[in-house]
């Protein structure tokens, strides 16, 4: 394409999103310039987020938009791949962690760096592709919050992506499938030919839904309280094939019926308090209320997908290297408006202190107390947090309430004790070492870790070292009673306590883990370094992939379905259903350690004396009242 006027480009680029106040859907379609695609070129879809667009085609085209605000970085880019395979669909959580799959079965991985691929495309002795299973062509791809992504294609094939590795699910039929989405509960639907329409349950197995129509499905769409599919079917009659929308409510599909004729569907996503919808030759559609609107494309062109954008505007991308907007700035559309930061449930509490925090801790009693650089110790009291006097101008790294003192412990394996007016040094190790975490079942059980596996054990008279078999740090400790402990640390090393001895209990990792926690002996989890995350079930340690760059370096809960882990970036996720959830802290603070507490509060403390409050959970939505 000829390359629009500097000014113009410019221009192009500053002005307001399209639409109008009244009827926002109504603005005209136009191609979006200087795309770089040939007229050859079929563009199948796309992914947006990050100020950035990724969009994949024919041959292995993948073309990348970078919204900077230099000339040079608002261009489409051609991405390397590695193989000249069609791309079909495209998904990720974020731009440096996307998943690209296609024909002969390809599935590509972007890391942030390269493309890479992980599957498919398998060549035989001959240098042809190899008739098999893994060269299945695949045409649809979505995921979930927590990492987890689902892929469809051919001879209803799906493959299952927990983070870590892809495998096959066994699939009620072997229609061709064309479309995936993933609710919020945990619940995925793909649709394909000849009306089929699936159903993944909650225990991983998948149901073929009783539908009487014969569509072709080629998209899906969940909605509030109803799940909307899209496609076509080709008729002798018209001599071509014929769009078909098919509405799925209170477990009934029913065909929707519009006065105008509508040519193949092939995409349809939520669009400004509606469904915009896009198929062959150019046409786009706004449907809301059961009322169709055809919208104007100016374009003769099949369009095969749509790309959601943060502001509400979206991209369509089909044939002939078509991008088309409807948004004057689709730059300016990459990035969400002003003040619309997604609502925290946290907010910051007033801090007595600047100083880093590191610990925070919850007495038999209810009380709760927070520790950190020289020689901080603060208290809770009803809604307010005061100072404590200074054990020492030492950094305390963890407290602990045995119901007889509150102790306090950190730099050069000095422990302190707190009778309500002023501390004592109680135990003094003469060595340059931290204490970093402590735990007790009572007054005369307390234990403590640090730096160099050191291990301590209060018996209610003296403290002891005990032995722990490593040299490496131990960053910290739980316990369910006097002979069930588990204290984690460098490389992985997780060590457990029976009552005598301490043992390696291996998790399966080499990231350093940072903290360990849960409700029972079947029910544990550790994190740590570059978002690590185990789960114990009471027979083995499972990683558990959260996608996350960020260092996650305490977790803390009273139950199963009440638990948090806090890290740094302010990053925040929650334990729901099994399933860890990221949501905003509203804050970009490291954040070093989290307590949830027996009454419901939550609370987190991090660096320059941050400390955080999280409102009571709410009661769950149930999965169709979720857009």
């Amino acid at each position: 394409m000829t390359q629009a006027p500097n000014a113009e480009r410019r221009q192009f680029f500053r002005q307001l999103l399209g639409g109008t106040s009244s009827q926002p859907h109504r603005a005209p379609w136009h191609r979006v310039p200087e795309v770089g695609a040939g007229d050859g070129d079929v563009l199948w879809s796309g992914w947006s987020g990050e100020g950035e667009v990724f969009v994949v085609g024919d041959e292995g085209m993948i073309l990348r938009y970078r919204g900077g605000t230099g000339e040079g970085s608002q261009r489409w880019q051609h991405m390397e791949v590695p193989a000249k395979l069609p791309l079909h669909g495209i998904w990720g959580l974020r731009a440096d962690d996307l998943i690209a799959v296609g024909w002969m079965g390809s599935i590509l991985h972007y890391d942030g760096s390269s493309w890479q691929q992980v599957r498919g495309g398998i060549i035989d002795e001959n240098g042809r592709f190899a008739s098999c299973a893994e060269n299945t062509p695949l045409f649809a791809i979505d995921g979930n919050a927590q990492g987890q992504a689902w892929a469809v294609g051919d001879d209803g094939i799906i493959l299952h992506y927990d983070g870590n590795q892809w495998t096959a699910e066994t699939a009620p039929t072997r229609i061709n499938l064309r479309a995936v989405a993933c609710a919020a509960d945990g619940t995925v639907y793909a649709a394909g030919g000849e009306g089929t329409v699936l159903q993944r349950q909650l225990d991983g197995s998948w149901v073929q839904l009783d539908c009487p129509l014969g569509s072709g499905f080629q998209a899906i769409l969940l909605l509030d309280d109803e799940i909307l599919l899209a496609g076509g079917r080709y008729f002798v009659d018209p001599g071509g094939f014929r769009g078909e929308l098919v509405r799925y409510r209170d477990g009934l599909f029913q065909a929707l019926t519009f006065d105008q004729p509508m040519p193949r569907l092939r995409s349809l996503k939520a669009y400004k308090d509606g469904v915009l919808i896009v198929g062959d030759k150019g046409h786009l559609y706004y449907l809301k209320d059961l009322k169709l609107d055809r919208l104007e494309s100016n374009m003769p062109h099949d369009l095969m997908d749509i790309i959601a954008l943060p502001t509400g505007e979206a991209l369509a991308v089909g044939d002939f290297g078509s991008i088309m907007t409807a948004a004057d700035d689709f730059t300016a559309a990459l990035a969400p408006p002003p003040g619309a930061v997604p609502r925290s449930a946290w907010t910051a509490m007033a801090s007595p202190t600047d100083r880093q925090l590191w610990g925070i801790h919850e007495a038999a009693d209810g009380t709760c107390y927070a520790c950190g650089e020289a020689g901080t110790v603060l208290i809770l009291k009803g809604d307010s947090w005061r100072a404590l006097p200074a054990p020492s101008e030492l950094s305390v790294h963890c407290v602990w309430d045995t119901g007889n003192g509150l102790f306090a412990a950190g730099q050069l394996g000095r422990i302190y004790r707190f009778d309500g007016q002023d501390w004592q040094l109680h135990h003094d190790m003469h060595l340059d070492l931290t204490i970093l975490s402590m735990w007790g079942s009572g007054p005369d059980d307390l234990y403590a870790v640090g730096d160099e596996g050191l291990i301590l054990h209060f018996d209610g008279l003296s403290w002891k070292r005990m032995s722990s078999g490593t040299q490496s740090a131990l960053y910290s400790l739980w316990g369910w009673g006097k002979d069930r402990m588990l204290a984690v640390g460098d490389f992985g090393l997780v060590l457990r306590y029976n009552g005598k001895d301490w043992a390696e209990f291996n998790v399966g990792t080499e990231n350093f883990l940072y903290s360990v926690w849960g409700p029972g002996l079947n029910d544990i989890y550790t994190v740590g370094l570059s978002g690590s995350l185990a789960h114990f079930n009471g027979q083995r340690w499972q990683l558990q992939p959260t996608r996350l760059r960020d260092d996650l370096l305490s977790v803390s809960g009273t139950s199963a379905d009440n638990a948090y882990a806090v890290g740094t970036r302010g990053r925040i996720l929650r334990l729901q259903a099994g399933q860890w959830i990221s949501e905003p802290s509203g804050s970009d603070v490291g954040l070093r350690a989290v307590c949830a507490t027996r009454n419901g509060a939550v609370y987190a403390v991090g660096d320059r004396g941050t400390i955080l409050q999280r409102e009571p959970t709410q009661p769950r939505t149930p999965l169709l009242d979720q857009p």
